[in-house]
């Protein structure tokens, strides 16, 4: 009230309202924007909402915020119309889904049941089912002794444990006893991607020279991880058959070709923008599962 007094300031009525009126702002919250497996997405995220005339900031979420949290600050002081969050985790309330009080899209994730669903959208795939799916296919093949590279444990559920799972549950309903020092673990705050698969890969093997094949959680480790088969004077798929997850364009052109689990990108792009237009007019909330496909490239090889 002091400044108020010295400066004789008097409000802005006219930016008051500027303020206060609806805008066209749109937020685009990434958890973890080096992903590559983030880039296709947000370059067509960013091409839909251009052409339907809304500006759209891009955010970073780094892995000690929440990007919820992140969503709600935002909205608050660019005065948001709308939000999409790519990437993160299933932790999720509906007080802070009120609390955001726009139209918001999850992509790659969703809430947890105990959130009413009516009150956000969400686009993703089954990543414990494709988890399975991955790991199955390596027992197919007469793999035993699967390895797994992982991220940092997390209590809460994210697309990266829920392939784990997958993990897990293909070993167990094929009779396989689960062996801890086939998981390596990402104990680091980096980013997730070659340079670690790179040296998880050699940790692993380091302590198990039995071990026939490697799953890896992301295409960005199951790259590091085969350049670092080769370090070791190894073939693939001879000595090592390796399969990632994701579909990014470089597991196609990497010498050998990467056998991964496919994300449709695309698809889940597109549909984020829809839901989140939809939302803004009025529509309800929608939940997408989209299936993934087994891309098999021969990194991958049948042993006796």
């Amino acid at each position: 009230m002091d400044l108020i007094s010295q400066y004789n300031y008097i409000p802005n009525n006219s930016a008051r309202n500027l303020k206060i009126a609806q805008s066209k702002n749109i937020a685009l919250l990434v958890k973890g924007i080096t992903n590559p497996f983030f880039n296709k997405m947000i370059r067509i995220i960013e091409q839909e909402i251009a052409l339907r005339g809304y500006p759209l900031m891009i955010s970073n979420v780094n892995d000690n915020s929440h990007e919820l949290d992140i969503a709600i600050r935002e909205a608050q002081d660019r005065n948001l119309c709308g939000a999409i969050i790519m990437g993160g985790s299933y932790n999720y309330s509906e007080e802070k889904f009120l609390q955001l009080g726009i139209p918001c899209v999850l992509v790659t994730i969703s809430a947890s049941e105990k959130v009413d669903p009516s009150i956000y959208s969400s686009v993703r795939i089954d990543d414990e089912k494709e988890g399975y799916r991955a790991t199955n296919y390596l027992i197919s093949l007469g793999h035993r002794r699967i390895g797994f590279l992982h991220h940092t444990p997390n209590e809460n559920a994210t697309p990266n444990t829920l392939r784990y799972n997958g993990y897990l549950r293909a070993l167990k309903e094929n009779g396989i006893p689960f062996d801890p020092g086939l998981v390596a673990i990402n104990y680091t705050t980096d980013d997730t991607g070659y340079k670690v698969g790179f040296q998880l890969m050699k940790q692993l093997y380091t302590r198990n020279r039995d071990m026939t094949a490697v799953f890896a959680f992301a295409d960005s480790l199951a790259i590091g991880a085969a350049k670092a088969v080769f370090s070791m004077g190894l073939s693939i798929p001879g000595d090592m058959s390796i399969i990632g997850f994701d579909g990014i364009e470089m597991t196609e052109y990497y010498q050998p070709s990467l056998d991964t689990i496919y994300q449709p990108s695309t698809e889940m792009a597109l549909s984020s923008v829809e839901m989140l237009f939809d939302m803004l007019q009025g529509g309800e909330s929608q939940h997408i599962v989209y299936d993934s496909v087994l891309l098999k490239r021969g990194s991958s090889k049948k042993i006796l």
